[in-house]
């Protein structure tokens, strides 16, 4: 049986302040059942690296540079990532591909660079609200997720992946669990044909879940936990979530 994971990203929120607190109340809710992470802004990893010492909790970055080093300014390398003992980084947010047109290679790339530095990729792909409403989901899920098994070949085992319906990030709008699970089942069905070891890899669902929906969507098949967005900005709701994880 695949263990839960659930991975809070507190995308560019947060101040040293807020962030200890936050930190606090999570060191106080846990330990739970469930593997828990969260991904932070860059400037704060080793603050929270110092937090989570001997605790449970792993942590992680938000995005990665897809090259070693160089003259990139601005760019964080998975060198670095790993250097600070993150364990953890998302590539491919439906953030990253609409708001710096990161192409589905560019995502690969990325996916590739952190395995080698032992950092695992959390792996997001989703549609839109316009591409779901033209039928078009599967078609674009495995258009996203089929470079990352192109690029990344019998090494494809070694990532996370994570659905994320975009039209379900921060609307308050979520996919039934079973219109998630049904999107889970055709992600499986494509890992399945290209490692065996498909049947091991952790699926997250994203996309605004609450302490109330998250045991209905964790109980779905194929759904192994979740990358949560809001909702992980609180220690009480982030908790919740992790404990309907068991």
């Amino acid at each position: 049986m695949r263990k839960k994971l659930v991975v809070g990203n507190w995308k560019m929120h947060g101040n040293r302040a807020s962030n200890a607190a936050l930190l606090a109340g999570l060191r106080e809710a846990g330990p739970w059942s469930a593997d828990v992470a969260v991904c932070v802004p860059f400037p704060y990893i080793a603050e929270t690296a110092l937090a989570l010492t001997g605790q449970a909790i792993a942590f992680g970055a938000q995005d990665c540079s897809a090259h070693e080093q160089g003259a990139f300014t601005g760019e964080v390398s998975s060198a670095m990532l790993a250097d600070l003992g993150c364990r953890y980084v998302i590539v491919g947010h439906s953030e990253r591909r609409a708001f710096h047109a990161e192409s589905d290679q560019l995502v690969a790339d990325k996916a590739k660079a952190a395995l080698a530095h032992g950092v695992t990729p959390i792996v997001c792909v989703g549609e839109t609200l316009a591409e779901r409403e033209a039928g078009q989901t599967e078609t674009v899920v495995k258009r996203q997720l089929a470079a990352v098994i192109h690029t990344l070949t019998h090494c494809i085992g070694e990532i996370v992946l994570a659905y994320e319906p975009v039209w379900a990030i921060g609307t308050g709008l979520t996919a039934s669990p079973e219109q998630a699970q049904s999107v889970h089942a055709v992600l499986r069905k494509q890992l399945q044909a290209a490692t065996q070891k498909a049947d091991a890899m952790r699926i997250l669902y994203g996309g605004s879940v609450k302490p109330d929906n998250a045991a209905q969507l964790f109980a779905m098949p194929d759904i192994d936990g979740g990358l949560i967005g809001g909702a992980a900005l609180k220690a009480g709701d982030f908790s919740v979530i992790c404990r309907a994880a068991a």
